[in-house]
């Protein structure tokens, strides 16, 4: 992958994914790189971030590489620089470029022009980073993804999105339940099924149906970053698709629990199964370290 973007995971194929995910489990194991030594990644993320930022910078100084937190609000892009001139001036300085915005143009348009790796770290569109970790944290908890159903309950968004081309690529069914108005896109969903090679698709309105006999039930919030005024109003229309003990009972009984964090306790997931002890939640947010780190190894040679 030396040189390569990952825009989406559907940049990938099936055997770039396990041979990513190999080394991810390698490295978290002990086995150490200096891929990164004397290379700098730049990290302009105009959202909000815990586990993606913090996660990219140590996985970087374990490579032996150096990081520079770039504020747009402190750039000229913040005043409005065009990207393709921001982009080309970067790489200049940089390595390799993560970034987290809103539209997933901006990051393509990045990638067109900046000639050096660019690493989709969210969009409205994708979280390509978080499905390594959660494909990642599903191989170590079963010890691969041969006859798995992950079962996603809430909003068609980012998220949801990488699942799909995700599970595809390796293998896992997927099951996705949301209300009728919140679907995923269409075209993503269309891509998972061309990427899938086995595994099943299927998308639904009815949670419970979904969860039934699914050794991975995962969520998300309700309103993403940036729907923050509609959080009210998507409260009761996302209520019946709560990951909560009854659901649980539905799913097989070696299930594990996902999700990508921040959690609304209460809401998408109650207190109780998110501190259960089917609860993987603490390994998943660990393992973007270790995902992210075989990333930039892998994308800088």
């Amino acid at each position: 992958m030396k040189g390569q973007n990952l825009l989406t995971l559907g940049d990938l194929s099936s055997g770039e994914l396990e041979t990513l995910l190999t080394l991810a489990q390698q490295l978290k194991a002990g086995d150490s790189s200096q891929a990164a030594k004397n290379r700098v990644l730049g990290l302009l993320f105009y959202k909000a971030s815990t586990r993606t930022r913090v996660s990219f910078s140590v996985a970087t100084y374990h490579l032996g590489g150096q990081v520079i937190d770039l504020n747009p609000q402190a750039m000229q892009v913040g005043r409005g620089e065009p990207i393709q001139d921001t982009a080309r001036v970067l790489a200049g300085y940089l390595d390799v470029l993560a970034i987290r915005t809103f539209a997933q143009e901006d990051i393509e348009a990045f990638a067109h022009y900046a000639g050096i790796p660019v690493i989709n770290a969210l969009s409205d569109l994708c979280h390509p980073c978080q499905v390594l970790a959660d494909l990642l944290t599903i191989k170590e908890c079963f010890g691969g993804w041969e006859g798995l159903t992950l079962t996603y309950l809430g909003d068609g968004n980012n998220v949801a999105h990488s699942l799909l081309l995700g599970c595809a690529l390796a293998g896992v069914n997927i099951r996705v339940a949301t209300p009728s108005d919140y679907q995923p896109q269409s075209a993503i969903v269309q891509q998972a099924k061309k990427l899938a090679s086995g595994s099943e698709i299927i998308l639904t309105d009815d949670p419970k149906a979904a969860a039934e006999g699914a050794q991975v039930i995962y969520t998300d919030v309700w309103a993403s970053m940036g729907q923050e005024d509609s959080a009210a109003t998507r409260l009761p229309v996302f209520t019946p698709y709560q990951v909560n003990e009854e659901l649980m009972r539905l799913a097989s009984t070696d299930a594990i629990v996902l999700h990508c964090l921040p959690a609304h306790r209460g809401e998408e997931i109650t207190e109780a199964v998110l501190e259960s002890y089917q609860s993987q939640v603490w390994r998943q947010a660990e393992n973007r370290m270790h995902a992210q780190k075989a990333l930039l190894a892998s994308v800088l040679g």
